[in-house]
């Protein structure tokens, strides 16, 4: 089984299962489909993470696809081009692309099939063209102001001056012969060679500091995954410079209540929900960057007793008032779940951060980079603060839940920094509320951003009153609340059940 947020990739997914491929292969194929027909989400010029469960194994491979920031970017030298922050777009927020060297490796250790075979379709798709589906043509007209922006990009992009419509056929020609030149030579033919050289020159033509040895030095990385226990299952996430922990610290505050006995609809449960987030990104935004697998901080964060000390802070009939408050952000991200029929199960994400990345292509390659630097401080005292060949603090996270040594299901939820709470949102609806895969996905979110808890349109006004009146400002989300995707594997009976967030395009698919 497959799900993902485009019915393309879920296609190309099953179809490298049914030619024998297993679960890593499908990931690659769905993840470079994606790359082409959601170009707003994610990208070769992106990064990825990575949670593998090989079958009859309890050990649980976690790779990190995500890139550096280039040797000579450091906080002084923004600083002398007068930046006190990294912008959201433009060059300066330009870390390396880390997914294709992550592709390559992955398959190379794990997967059955070629390169040129998995990137087949993507291939197929950016040479004779794909239609473009409705969220991905929604997400596209809001950026037509960053996309004119570069002039390289808005030719890619802004076909005939404007963002394609929902069933207009886009191509993406050099994107393609990019994608074939990966094919041929692997991760060396993006890294190094003509390809690499094309994407310096541009990116040195707007005044950024990469240069080929960046691109050459490039490396994914095996790092010890970080994993806590809810609900008599184990929940895996990547460690920092992933955010996942975060994810993690939710959970251990709220196994302090019981959620079952609270209707998942209520002010009640969405009020502890809120709260534990609140409390989850103060520590993520104050201690993660990107940290060594022995950092103390990451014991400490996960300990009971910490649980317990954030779990006391929460009142449960008024909402807390002495928080500072976090600056959070929705961005793009595509999510990938896939078991094969070994039942490896495989958790996937690949992005560029915000829609269409930092807004600016390589005309000569079809390449958009993504903008993760923009996530970098500029504070050398924080352990985010950005120095030469770094890895910024993440929003892409995979989730992988465990029980009794396997994998029962690979999920994930995409939306920049809602991750977490979609996550938490996920497994409470599963573990403690007793939904089906699916129902879990669609059930209606809110997300305390920047002072106000946006609530998805679904939630009953009965909700939304009983929030008011535990002191937190209430608004209607102004967009769907992320998307996910999750595959449960059913041990006993030798099934699976997958769902697909109906705020994207997606679908899940088996046979």
């Amino acid at each position: 089984m497959a799900a993902t947020s485009h019915p393309l990739a879920t296609q190309a997914a099953v179809a490298m299962l049914q030619a024998g491929g297993n679960a890593v292969d499908a990931a690659i194929a769905a993840a470079a489909v994606q790359a082409v027909v959601e170009p707003q989400s994610t990208g070769i010029g992106g990064d990825c993470f990575v949670l593998y469960a090989p079958a009859g194994s309890s050990r649980v491979i976690a790779l990190n696809g995500s890139g550096r920031s280039a040797a000579a970017a450091d906080i002084a030298a923004y600083r002398a081009l007068g930046l006190d922050r990294v912008p959201t777009h433009g060059v300066h927020s330009v870390t390396l692309p880390g997914a294709v060297d992550a592709w390559a490796r992955l398959l190379a250790d794990h997967g059955r099939k070629t390169m040129a075979e998995v990137l087949a379709p993507a291939i197929a798709y950016a040479e004779d063209g794909y239609v473009v589906h409705d969220r991905v043509a929604s997400d596209w007209r809001e950026e037509v102001d960053l996309l004119r922006a570069d002039a390289d990009t808005a030719a890619i992009f802004l076909p005939g001056g404007k963002a394609p419509q929902p069933g207009d056929l886009h191509r993406q020609p050099a994107l393609g012969r990019t994608l074939r030149t990966i094919a041929d030579l692997g991760r060396d033919g993006f890294y190094s060679g003509p390809v690499a050289t094309a994407m310096v020159a541009k990116l040195r033509s707007v005044g950024g500091l990469h240069t080929a040895e960046d691109f050459a030095a490039t490396r994914c990385d095996y790092v010890t995954p970080v994993a806590t226990r809810y609900r008599g299952y184990d929940v895996v996430q990547m460690p920092p410079n992933n955010q996942g922990m975060t994810a993690l610290v939710m959970l251990n505050i709220l196994s302090g209540d019981d959620l079952s006995a609270l209707d998942p609809d209520s002010a009640a449960r969405l009020h502890l929900q809120v709260e534990a987030a609140r409390l989850a990104y103060h520590e993520r935004n104050t201690r993660l960057g990107e940290l060594s697998a022995d950092d103390p901080v990451i014991s400490a964060l996960l300990s009971p007793a910490h649980a317990a000390k954030l779990r006391a802070c929460i009142r449960p009939d008024r909402a807390m008032d002495d928080l500072p408050m976090p600056e959070l952000a929705m961005s793009d991200t595509v999510y990938i779940s896939i078991v094969d029929a070994d039942r490896n199960a495989i958790s996937f994400i690949n992005s560029t951060y915000y829609s269409f990345g930092a807004g600016i292509s390589c005309p000569e390659t079809g390449v958009i980079f993504q903008n993760r630097g923009a996530s970098f401080r500029l504070d050398p005292a924080h352990p985010n603060a950005l120095a030469p060949g770094k890895r910024p603090l993440h929003t892409i996270m995979p989730g992988m839940l465990m029980q009794d040594g396997r994998a029962v299901m690979p999920f994930g939820v995409m939306g920049g920094d809602y991750q977490p709470v979609g996550h938490v949102h996920l497994l409470t609806n599963l573990l403690d509320h007793g939904m089906d895969v699916q129902a879990a996905l669609d059930a209606p979110r809110v997300f305390w951003r920047n002072g106000v808890v946006e609530a998805e349109r679904g939630i009953p006004d009965a909700t939304v009153e009983g929030l008011r009146a535990l002191g937190h400002r209430v608004i209607e989300a102004p967009e769907p609340l992320g998307g996910g995707q999750a595959i449960w594997i059913d041990h006993d009976r030798g099934t699976l059940t997958g769902g697909s967030d109906p705020r994207k395009d997606g679908m899940a698919a088996g046979y």
